[in-house]
């Protein structure tokens, strides 16, 4: 996919949002607050931060699952098992926390659907803020479910678009994007899993057929960042908005809130294992914190700088190294 044909991925996905993008509902009072004081300016880490999310990514599966490429990163980088999500455990939710940095309590998308007339979500995005602060970062999403448009807020990303529920096909364009742009905060959703989980059950084999696919997206991605000539300067964030049992989600148990957390590349420690507790919103924090981007003060989501090889004094309290790993 050349540079024009995305542009005109977008553009058409600009025009059909535009009546969306006019209904949006007033500000919150977060979104008000954003020129609030925040968080000191941080050096960056890494010039480009992606966030990979495996919808439905509940451990037990994903571990019975071929996916190489995801163990080899959680190999080489940072991760735990036992991340949480936030309650209720559905997509729509959980994604606007991963990608606002707090709670369903401050973002208030309490609903899992497309629906229009809700307008956008009214707290400031990672996209919105990172741009906030440096209008020449380049942000792009590329998603398997209409729904994420939600979180599409005028002026925040570069790229945006929607264009199959496959994850292979999603990752295709993105590497493209990726290889042509090299966008400095970048989100892909992965949606097979989920509907596989729903159609068939949790821990199905066509779940975790579902799971190697995913996988080898996740492959075509880490691809295009080589190729793009930006791995040595980019960190990889791979999670999930929540797990699932029998053939739903949603509530409590720690079958549909436990989640992978994993983060590689740039500035990471390498086979770690991290035992402080991470919550989805953290992704967001992370994020940010990697691009030397301030937080607002009122982010639920902290960094997880207990990940990072040059972390500040005593942030690696409670961490511990995978096994095998050098002492």
């Amino acid at each position: 996919m050349n540079r024009r044909s995305f542009a005109l991925v977008f553009s058409a996905s600009a025009i059909a949002l535009s009546g969306f993008v006019s209904a949006a509902a007033p500000r919150s009072a977060f979104a008000q607050a954003a020129a609030a004081p925040v968080s000191p300016v941080t050096p960056r880490i890494a010039d480009h931060v992606f966030i990979v999310s495996f919808d439905g990514g509940k451990p037990a599966v994903m571990k019975e699952s071929r996916m190489p490429t995801f163990m080899k990163m959680m190999q080489e980088g940072a991760g735990t098992w036992e991340a949480s999500t936030i309650f209720p455990s559905i997509t729509l939710t959980s994604h606007t926390s991963m990608l606002t940095g707090v709670g369903p309590e401050k973002h208030k998308v309490l609903w899992n659907e497309w629906v229009p007339e809700k307008g956008m979500v009214t707290v400031p995005t990672i996209f919105s803020l990172a741009k906030k602060q440096d209008k020449n970062i380049s942000t792009a999403m590329f998603v398997g479910k209409q729904k994420f448009a939600h979180l599409f807020l005028p002026g925040s990303l570069n790229g945006f678009s929607m264009p199959s529920y496959s994850a292979k096909i999603v990752a295709r364009q993105a590497a493209d994007y990726i290889q042509q742009e090299k966008p400095n905060l970048c989100f892909i959703h992965f949606a097979d899993s989920d509907g596989a989980g729903h159609q068939y059950g949790w821990g199905t084999p066509q779940q975790i057929q579902a799971f190697a696919d995913e996988d080898q997206a996740l492959a075509v991605v880490r691809d295009a960042i080589k190729r793009a000539g930006i791995e040595k300067t980019s960190l990889v964030i791979l999670t999930a908005d929540h797990g699932g049992h029998a053939k739903t989600h949603g509530t409590r148990s720690a079958e549909d809130m436990i989640i992978p957390w994993v983060i590689w590349g740039a500035g990471v420690k390498k086979n770690f294992t991290i035992t402080t507790p991470v919550t989805t919103y953290d992704s967001a924090a992370t994020a940010l914190y990697a691009l030397g981007v301030a937080l607002p003060a009122e982010f639920d989501g902290k960094p997880v700088v207990s990940a990072f090889l040059n972390a500040p004094a005593g942030a690696t309290a409670g961490a511990a190294a995978m096994p095998g790993a050098a002492k």
